[in-house]
């Protein structure tokens, strides 16, 4: 099985290195494996850092380097590599998606391809996702919506339990299960997926656009699984710094109000800020008046997070600028 490696690098020479590390032990698993390395324009000592890399590992055949004109994103630097990886005469059976701050655990492609060799009617499916400290990040989710919006803000057992069906994380388990979408740090996709929806919405700059992939395959009838054998550490957020606790770049408010619009329309967007914005003013006024356990969940709310959120879209839909979210950007 074929299995072409896309991997999007900006200002992460370091890290991608030490991914590079792991993939290179897979490479000694399973024969077919080819990275497609892209450089979103980092203009730092990156793309010196990779020939060298490449050059002194001799893997000229097995590592393929991409310099972008540009930084146009996750989806951009993905679709680069999916674009070049399926212009050869011999095209990928799967194509997998794996982040710069990413380090493979043994067999952890091999198993997602066993798995899915096994299962012909599964499109995308995503491994486990630990932190350095070994810590579950929680990879298989649901689609966000309205009322997990609503779950999300409040914090709230009552609600949580009242609406068990929406919340977006799912719980663990040991076994392979479908869920509606997995993080695009590993998310290998089979390549009829690609041949039927295309490459990602390039619309998104960073953030919901393998949420977005996984709802378009799963519109078009492939299945989303969850694959726990397939092990992954993830230094989530080393890549962005999205994960730290300061205010949050524009691009992800984009993305969120992009994923509602596009996918459900602009009603949908008004209503998810609606009862985020009720979840959010019941939590605060909990938090006042001491009404509960614990809201150190609070501490890790980016800065400005319910101005810029609310705001924006106010902003979005009053300037008519959220009418233009309802066109895809495929690459």
């Amino acid at each position: 099985m074929k299995v072409a490696i896309s991997i999007v690098n900006y200002k992460t020479p370091q890290l991608v290195v030490d991914c590079l590390d792991s993939v290179l032990q897979e490479m000694q698993r399973l024969d077919g494996i080819e990275v497609f390395l892209v450089d979103n324009l980092s203009q730092d000592d990156s793309v010196e850092t990779f020939r060298q890399y490449i050059e002194q590992n001799h893997c000229h055949n097995k590592i393929h380097l991409i310099e972008a004109d540009r930084n146009g994103g996750f989806s951009y630097g993905n679709n680069l590599a999916i674009k070049s990886a399926m212009s050869h005469k011999s095209q990928p059976d799967f194509i997998y998606l794996l982040n710069p701050d990413t380090i493979l655990h043994k067999e952890g492609i091999v198993n997602l391809v066993h798995f899915m060799e096994a299962n012909p009617k599964v499109g995308i499916a995503g491994g486990s996702l630990v932190g350095p400290d070994g810590e579950e990040q929680g990879a298989p989710r649901r689609f966000p919506s309205i009322l997990s919006e609503l779950e999300t803000s409040a914090r709230l057992g009552a609600i949580s339990k009242a609406l068990d069906k929406h919340v977006v994380p799912l719980p663990l388990s040991e076994k392979p299960f479908e869920c509606d979408w997995v993080s695009g740090a590993s998310m290998m996709i089979r390549r009829q997926v690609v041949e039927s929806i295309g490459c990602m919405d390039e619309g998104y700059f960073l953030y919901f656009e393998e949420v977005d992939y996984c709802f378009q395959a799963k519109s078009a009838g492939f299945q989303i699984w969850y694959v726990p054998d397939s092990v992954i550490t993830h230094i989530e957020g080393a890549a962005t710094g999205v994960n730290q606790r300061k205010r949050r770049g524009k691009y992800w408010y984009d993305s969120r109000r992009r994923y509602f619009v596009v996918n459900y329309g602009i009603f949908h967007l008004l209503g998810a800020d609606l009862l985020w914005a009720i979840g959010r003013l019941s939590f605060n006024l909990r938090r006042v008046l001491r009404l509960g356990k614990s809201f150190d969940s609070a501490e890790s709310d980016p800065t400005w997070f319910a101005w810029d959120l609310l705001v924006g879209d106010l902003k979005a839909v009053l300037s008519g600028k959220v009418f233009g979210e309802r066109k895809r950007a495929n690459g």
